[in-house]
């Protein structure tokens, strides 16, 4: 049913949350898990990128990447699971729908924030956007 489960992650809690679920499924299933950071970048100039409005190096978004995801999987046991890391620059919400198209995504796994119906909407969250538009089923873990 399932062979290939994406897992968008902020670093939170709730991305760790998501990721342990979308483990348990890839087992059940024999399914491959793609772990994904999504940088937000706005902007790029001259070899700088404009995160939240401040210039900074490629170098460093590509190391917070690297961290963030290291930081995803501290401590989660990944025994039988084949778990590709992966690291994108743009709007998180639309990054995930390209990956969702271009790799064949079976299932997404993501995690929940929490926010009500009427905060949520105002927030505009990715996990919103992300439910609204895929081609796949989406599970949030709260």
């Amino acid at each position: 049913m399932f062979k290939k489960i994406l897992v968008a992650t902020d670093a939170s809690e709730y991305s760790r949350r998501a990721l342990r679920t979308a483990l348990e499924i890839a087992r059940t299933f024999n399914a491959e898990v793609e772990l994904l950071f999504v940088t937000y970048l706005r902007e790029a100039y001259w070899g700088y990128n404009a995160v939240y409005g401040i210039l900074v190096p490629q170098e460093q978004i590509d190391e917070a990447g690297e961290l963030a995801l290291e930081a995803t999987l501290e401590g989660i046991d990944l025994s039988g699971i084949s778990l590709t890391k992966k690291k994108e620059q743009g709007y998180p919400a639309s990054v995930i729908l390209e990956v969702i198209d271009k790799e064949n995504i079976d299932l997404v796994v993501m995690g929940s924030h929490g926010y009500g119906p009427i905060a949520g909407s105002v927030l505009g969250s990715v996990s919103q956007r992300v439910v609204q538009r895929a081609k796949c089923p989406v599970l949030i873990v709260k």
